[in-house]
């Protein structure tokens, strides 16, 4: 089979294996999403080798001990823990020491014509979701999986800083709990996309300032370093600064302002799917009007370039 797959710092379309079951479930892809974190590993992010790959829709084309499974479309969580260490019991499997990470950590990835995971981590689609609405159930999920963290009601104001992909998200996800949001960013055409929410209103970056340190929550996910900076100037004294962003570097912060003004900073990687679901299947968030462009697999170099490119949203590929 066709997958693209990251080798010695280069991205390339490779000719490999069929993974085998081995108790897992085997599933056909249908479409993946490149993501902001694809880009970062091509660049070196998490020193990962392998189909990278970590958002998609497909077909059940094995399970063995869940045979309901087989020929029902699906997405997947991404994280497959071990299941009986103290961080699985206690917390959930996306803590695992020992944990494989679809695409990131360990475990080949969906930009391939199949893939595998374990049946437990996959979910059925509803009909009402379409394919490329499916391939977002990831971000959104990480987007929302916020609300999992800190406490977001109708009067907490909410800045999000990044009007990329992920922001953008965090913003329609985020605005059915408050009343409140602010996306920050530099592209205005993006901030209308964001607007399309009544009570999401889009902030050009340079006149972001003008709001002071008025902010409950600050949530970054401009994938910049620049961006916990910028948090730290919008969120007030003993407010929550919430990372989102991954990237290659070491960022500089702050520290004295974070102890002298009692910031909470907390750290947010993955949602759960079922919310995600939930929100497609009911018309709450609108994901279709953030696809830029849609490559075939065999073209999956040129699609990792232009996902790259300034003010391109998200890129999806076709198996």
């Amino acid at each position: 089979m066709k997958a693209l797959r990251v080798k010695a710092g280069h991205v390339e379309i490779e000719d490999v294996a069929k993974p085998k079951a081995d108790g897992e479930a085997i599933v056909r892809v249908i479409k993946s999403g490149i993501c902001n974190t694809d880009l970062e590993i091509a660049r070196g992010y998490a020193a990962f080798e392998g189909t990278i790959g970590h958002e998609f829709v497909g077909i059940v084309d094995q399970a063995p001990n869940a045979s309901d499974l087989i020929g029902k479309r699906v997405v997947g969580e991404i994280n497959a823990g071990c299941g009986k260490c103290r961080l699985c019991l206690a917390c959930d499997q996306r803590h695992c020491p020992n944990r494989t990470v679809l695409g990131i950590l360990g475990r080949d990835g969906t930009h391939a014509e199949f893939l595998k995971l374990p049946a437990a981590n996959l979910l059925e689609v509803p009909e009402v979701i379409s394919d490329v609405e499916a391939v977002f159930v990831e971000p959104l999920a990480a987007a929302y999986g916020i609300s999992e963290q800190v406490e977001i009601t109708r009067d907490t104001r909410v800045a999000v800083i990044g009007d990329g992909k992920l922001g953008i998200l965090c913003a329609r996800s985020l605005s059915g709990l408050s009343g409140d949001i602010n996306l920050v960013g530099k592209h205005r055409n993006k901030l209308d996309l964001a607007e399309k929410y009544g009570n999401v209103t889009g902030v050009m970056l340079d006149e972001a300032g003008e709001f002071g340190r008025t902010f409950d929550i600050v949530i970054e996910a401009s994938g910049s370093e620049s961006g916990f900076s910028t948090a730290l100037g919008l969120v007030r004294p003993r407010g929550k600064v919430v990372l989102k962003s991954t990237f290659h570097g070491a960022p500089t912060w702050n520290a004295t302002k974070v102890v002298v003004d009692e910031i909470t900073v907390v750290g947010s990687r993955c949602g759960r799917f079922a919310p995600a679901l939930e929100l497609l299947s009911t018309g709450a968030v609108e994901v279709e009007d953030l696809v830029s462009d849609e490559y075939a697999l065999a073209n999956g170099v040129a699609a990792m370039e232009w996902a790259a490119e300034r003010g391109i949203l998200k890129v999806l590929l076709s198996m």
